[in-house]
């Protein structure tokens, strides 16, 4: 799929907000939260416009029995997607527009997300940094699936800066 990195957008808090209350209709009490989170949650940042949720569940297996009816609803299971006890939703097809991330509430990929969305919020320049090597990184890839191997080895290094700025604000 080509890489559709864009300036940031008021508009995507409402898509998430709107998507959200959509979930909450299918789901009820199953989820326990949404969380917006990836570049389009930090405001200034460039993304690729595509809604990055976060939905926090009681029980993932439950997840895994509503793949028929998430696609009817236009969603596509992707399954884990590489990360142990997750479970991948994607909306829109080639212009796609959100992914769900399902994660059981004790999930420990939970915090590491949300940990690195706070710290770009609460650290301007390193979301500018983050910003500007996603361009420079659209000059030489036009497809997603090379665009975000070659970011890999960056956002890891960020997200342990995230995860030490957090610890010493626990502290």
């Amino acid at each position: 799929m080509k890489i559709r990195l864009t300036k940031f957008s008021d508009n995507w808090a409402h898509m998430f907000q709107k998507e959200a209350q959509f979930l909450k209709t299918i789901f009820e009490d199953d989820i326990i939260k949404c969380e917006h989170f990836g570049s389009t949650s930090v405001r200034g940042m460039k993304a690729k416009p595509v809604i990055d949720m976060m939905c926090i569940v009681k029980d993932i297996k439950k997840i895994d029995e509503i793949n028929e009816k998430m696609k009817n609803l236009g969603y596509e299971a992707a399954g884990e997607w590489g990360i142990t006890g997750r479970r991948l939703f994607r909306k829109g097809g080639e212009n796609r527009s959100h992914h769900l991330h399902f994660y059981q509430f004790d999930n420990p990929q939970i915090e590491r997300h949300l940990v690195f969305r706070n710290y770009l919020r609460s650290h301007p320049a390193e979301a500018a940094r983050y910003t500007k090597f996603k361009e420079e990184l659209v000059k030489r890839f036009d497809d997603t699936s090379e665009y975000s191997q070659a970011k890999n080895t960056f956002v890891k290094e960020m997200e342990q800066k995230a995860l030490a700025w957090f610890a010493e604000e626990e502290n």
